[in-house]
């Protein structure tokens, strides 16, 4: 039986405006107990997150899930990195493009998939020049329509 869709959505708002994404991934992440409860109860942040290789395995590194309210002895540490599950292929293609220069990967969204399990998008980003954020500050007022008549 399929679980209620779950609301929990997680943005990393200043990603898309710091870089400009090339390649889009869902992976999974492997979480403690007390972990996946605070991040169902919406206690989780992905400011300053990003993703590394160590070894053959991804993690991602500065996530911050907040520490359960019930949680007892079995407490987990809020900062700490946390490995990604991707296929074999896909974790092979990122490798390559990282070691490319001005490549990086960055967490954009945390989200409770149909399941019950907790996926993380992550994208294969270029950082953006100055004027390249002035243009997209443009197209989003634009957008907005506070821009008027240019």
């Amino acid at each position: 039986m399929p679980k209620a869709k779950s609301k929990i959505e997680i943005r990393n708002k200043k990603a898309s405006f710091e870089y400009e994404f090339l390649e889009r991934y869902t992976a999974g992440i492997v979480l403690t107990g007390t972990e996946i409860k605070s991040i169902r109860a919406g206690k989780a942040s992905l400011v300053d997150s990003y993703c590394y290789f160590s070894g053959n395995e991804l993690y991602v590194k500065n996530m911050h899930v907040a520490e359960y309210w019930w949680g007892t002895f079995n407490r987990h540490d809020p900062k700490r990195d946390r490995k990604l599950l991707l296929t074999k292929r896909e974790l092979r293609k990122l490798a390559k493009a990282v070691r490319e220069k001005g490549l990086t990967i960055v967490t954009t969204r945390l989200f409770i998939s149909e399941k019950g399990y907790a996926k993380l998008d992550i994208a294969l980003a270029r950082g953006k020049k100055e004027y390249d954020k002035r243009q997209s500050i443009k197209e989003k007022d634009l957008r907005r329509g506070t821009y008027g008549d240019l």
